[in-house]
């Protein structure tokens, strides 16, 4: 059975032009660690020539920490992007792996309400979409609709 859950009140960062070296993103995700800051969602864009982007999200309450630990960084190029206020649209179901088409699915529905989505992760048996707080409503109830089909 599909299940569609949500959270609110999460913070998105995204660190571009860092480095593209999985070492450094150990170095920033143990340091964020450290600070006792919860990291869910994690993207890493492509490189872009000697770039790459690092994406991930925390709750709105832990920004205070990070913004600390951006004003830190030692790598003057890296240029962070903060966009709070957002809400997580996830979607599991273990059947999710070997059924094709959901992703389709989701992103259909999402697309139907002309959500903005900030940011998506998934797995084998989870989407998760990072959405405005202002589109939030309608795209949860258009992703749970489309998942009940």
């Amino acid at each position: 059975m599909t299940k569609v859950t949500s959270a609110t009140g999460i913070t998105l960062v995204t660190l571009q032009n860092c480095p593209p070296d999985i070492a450094f993103c150990g170095r920033v995700f143990t340091k964020i660690s450290n600070l006792g800051v919860v990291v869910d969602m994690i993207s890493l864009a492509p490189n872009h020539g000697s770039k790459m982007d690092v994406s991930f999200t925390i709750n709105d309450d832990d920004l205070g920490e990070i913004l600390e630990f951006l004003a830190s960084l030692k790598e003057k190029e890296i240029k962070p992007i903060i966009s709070g206020g957002n809400c997580k649209i996830n979607v599991y179901d273990e059947k999710m792996k070997d059924t094709p088409g959901m992703a389709a699915k989701v992103f259909t529905a999402a697309s139907s309400t002309s959500t903005d989505i900030r940011i998506i992760t998934t797995s084998d048996v989870d989407i998760s979409i990072l959405v405005t707080e202002a589109d939030f409503h309608e795209a949860f109830t258009a992703i749970e609709n489309a998942c009940r089909e």
